[in-house]
């Protein structure tokens, strides 16, 4: 039998034709995955390993710096929010909201729970007053009914995001508190990946068509499978308590994160976008990574305290 022979070009021909072949297969499963998934998966893993990395360093090494992360996530969420929220046609002032909402999160820090609501309450009453004072210039006047509601949506971007994230400050700024934040995000990770994986994979039924599509009981209960034996392990290896501790964890956090995730897609359905921001690749904005986070805070600080009272 006669052996082909070819050239040295024909050869890295074919090895290029190769190559591009493997390349166009990988874009188009990568394609699947990201339509079936809402997201650019590859850069979502990307932006969470980097985020994941800072958030470690600033619980693990100084707690302080946690505060300061916090402080600037918190901050990008509320700018986020108020242009998505003037976006609908909401005048909300943005620079003071951002700056008056940021600063409860370090307030909280150094004054804790009393500190956190008289800097809330200063918050929304000034946010309240520079609405007011822009009523000054002719294009702002709206009526008072449309004022009125500005005001309000400014004390929403408040209470949802720098109250909620004021919790997790409060929580990490406790004795040994740093671990049970810690505890709360590896938690709300997991049950978002499962709930991910476990909604391409098996998902058939929806769990909320009308608030968002995406989301089905196949991916809820994955959620929650995975979170139940993630919980067991942070209550013995982490936080120190019994085993079945993890079932209660798990179940309030898988609640939370499901409630704060609906949320926001209640938000955003009201006002006619698909993500509050674009900030971060592969995950739309901040608020978009911090929507389970944030209730989530809320559930953690309760039960260290009733575990601590």
């Amino acid at each position: 039998m006669r052996r082909e022979h070819r050239s040295p070009a024909e050869i890295e021909a074919q090895i290029q034709a190769q190559i591009h072949a493997a390349r166009d297969q990988i874009e188009a499963t990568r394609a699947r995955v990201n339509k079936r998934t809402g997201r650019d998966l590859a850069a979502a893993t990307g932006m969470a390993v980097v985020l994941g990395v800072v958030l470690l360093a600033s619980l693990l090494w100084v707690k302080t710096l946690f505060m300061v992360f916090a402080t600037v996530l918190v901050g990008f969420a509320l700018y986020e929010l108020a242009s998505a929220m003037r976006f609908g046609g909401r005048d909300v002032p943005r620079i003071p909201l951002v700056l008056l909402g940021s600063a409860i999160l370090p307030i909280t820090w150094v004054l804790g729970a009393a500190g956190m609501w008289w800097s809330t309450l200063g918050a929304i009453a000034a946010v309240a007053l520079a609405r007011v004072l822009e009523l000054a210039d002719r294009r702002t006047r709206t009526g008072v009914r449309a004022v009125a509601a500005d005001i309000a949506g400014g004390a929403l971007c408040i209470a949802y995001v720098a109250v909620l994230g004021g919790f997790a400050v409060l929580l990490t700024a406790q004795d040994g508190g740093q671990w049970w934040t810690l505890a709360m995000i590896i938690m709300t990770t997991v049950i978002d990946t499962g709930a991910l994986a476990a909604g391409v994979l098996l998902g058939r039924h929806k769990l909320a068509p009308r608030i968002s599509p995406g989301k089905t009981w196949e991916g809820l209960a994955g959620g929650a499978l995975f979170a139940t034996i993630t919980g067991i392990a942070l209550s013995v290896w982490m936080l120190q308590q019994e085993w079945w501790f993890g079932f209660i964890l798990a179940a309030l956090l898988v609640a939370a994160a499901t409630v704060g995730d609906l949320a926001e897609s209640i938000i955003k359905r009201d006002l006619g976008i698909k993500d509050i921001g674009s900030f971060l690749p592969g995950h739309g904005g901040f608020l978009d990574r911090l929507d389970s986070i944030l209730p989530s805070a809320v559930v953690m600080m309760a039960l260290f305290q009733v575990v601590h009272a």
